[in-house]
């Protein structure tokens, strides 16, 4: 049986200022991060994606089950730092992916992470899983707009879909910075579905659930690189979660695994065996 399986586009990650043509790229996307994540706490990994027929999907996923599309183009992220913060530009796989696109070993998962980049995966998806199957979701790609050169907006009045998608999951991680500082609508979110984890950086994380609020502070660390540590957070959370840990306990676990990713770039952040067993002494309860 698949223990995990992550849903949702690869994509090349590209370096690179503005003006500059970038040169060389990285495997990213929430598939890449989360999947390699949950490969650290489980055997059976698996991933659903499309990209182009030149991309080398093993380096990508060493040691995980890939079922891969094949698409035209893979899509390609490129963060261009500016005065003031960043512009993203992308350039998108146009492969949408469909609950035909499932097997049914697929639809049987333990766990099935929806983790669009590009609002690439079909909201009927949520309805294809397996009763018994924990559904975990991370939006932030159905937020995601673009215009003519690829220029992203992501804002969280984007998401057309979010309450048929809300009432089908389990868990759903989103960020402060996707509700754009904005507590009501985490609030509104976490009334249509079971479980709404809000992540705050260094902060650490809130969780909404039967009606509570828990704030769950993170470990410091010195941060070194942020790209993936949702992703690494969300898969985390949604393992201890399918496993039986109680929300605290599973928030306190994500925060350190997601508190040591960003003190190394980008795919080196993924965990290592030292940094799951590290991360159990976080856990309020600990493990008998």
């Amino acid at each position: 049986m698949i223990d995990y399986l992550a849903i949702g586009h690869v994509t090349e990650d590209l370096p690179g200022t503005l003006g500059q043509q970038p040169e060389g790229s990285t495997p990213g996307g929430t598939v890449t991060y989360a999947s390699r994540t949950a490969r650290a706490f489980v055997s059976q990994v698996a991933v659903l994606t499309a990209a182009a027929a030149g991309m080398d999907i093993h380096a990508a996923f060493p040691n995980i089950d890939v079922c891969c599309v094949e698409a035209p183009a893979t899509t390609q992220f490129r963060n261009i730092a500016v005065a003031g913060g960043r512009i993203q530009v992308v350039s998108p796989c146009p492969i949408v992916l469909q609950p035909d696109h499932l097997t049914d070993a697929m639809r049987a998962s333990r766990i099935m992470h929806l983790g669009p980049v590009c609002n690439e995966i079909s909201p009927d998806m949520v309805r294809h899983a397996s009763p018994n199957t924990f559904i975990g979701i991370t939006p932030q790609g159905w937020m995601r707009r673009w215009d003519e050169q690829g220029h992203v907006d992501s804002r969280a009045g984007n998401w057309v879909d979010a309450e048929l998608i809300l009432s089908h999951a389990h868990a759903v991680v989103t960020s402060i910075d996707d509700v754009a500082g904005d507590w009501s609508v985490a609030h509104r979110w976490a009334a249509q579905t079971r479980l709404l984890i809000v992540t705050q950086g260094p902060l650490g994380c809130t969780a909404f659930f039967d009606g509570q609020e828990l704030h769950t502070p993170a470990p410091q660390t010195q941060e070194v690189e942020s790209t993936g540590a949702g992703d690494i957070f969300a898969a985390a959370l949604f393992i201890a979660l399918q496993r039986g840990d109680t929300v605290r306990d599973a928030c306190a676990l994500a925060n350190c695994i997601g508190a040591q990713s960003v003190t190394r770039p980008r795919l080196a952040g993924i965990p290592t065996n030292a940094d799951t067993r590290l991360a159990t002494l976080c856990l309020p309860t600990p493990l008998q």
